[in-house]
């Protein structure tokens, strides 16, 4: 049961204003998800709806105090849903707002060039370290570097 969304900390959402808002439309995706903690939460939610403390563990240093500032900052930008389930004790999940879903592609657009970046990253280092010492390749190549150059075209 859908008891409460739509407001944080006791009062009404209200998401900024045009005037609260830079010029640049990349500078405006920067300020509503441009923290690191903000852009794992995104990727989190992108799977499904998370309890807090769920967010909590899995995103490993992060503290309380931020992921609540981050969790309090999205939903007040419209991004993310706060929902309060009516039990004992009260069950709270986050979850993409729909504003948040279209975020889907900047996310899948994030993790394909992060993809292609560390083959980029494992290849070079292959190449350079074949030039250097074919002998003893295996020494200095981690095993997911191997699996890249595997799969690499």
């Amino acid at each position: 049961m859908h008891v409460g969304s739509g407001f944080a900390a006791g009062r009404k959402i209200t998401m900024k204003t045009k005037d609260q808002l830079p010029l640049c439309p990349v500078a405006t995706t920067v300020q509503l998800i441009g923290s690191k903690w903000k852009l794992l939460i995104l990727r989190n939610l992108m799977a499904r709806p998370w309890r807090f403390n769920e967010l909590k563990r899995d995103l490993d240093g992060i503290s309380q105090k931020v992921l609540t500032e981050s969790l309090r900052s999205m939903e007040e930008d419209g991004i993310i849903t706060r929902t309060v389930y009516p039990e004992v004790p009260p069950k709270v999940e986050y979850s993409l707002s729909s504003l948040g879903e279209s975020m889907r592609p900047i996310i899948s657009a994030m993790e394909s060039f992060g993809n292609e970046y560390k083959k980029a990253v494992c290849f070079q280092y292959i190449r350079n370290s074949c030039a250097v010492q074919l002998m003893f390749l295996h020494k200095f190549i981690h095993v997911s570097c191997i699996l890249v150059l595997i799969g690499f075209k």
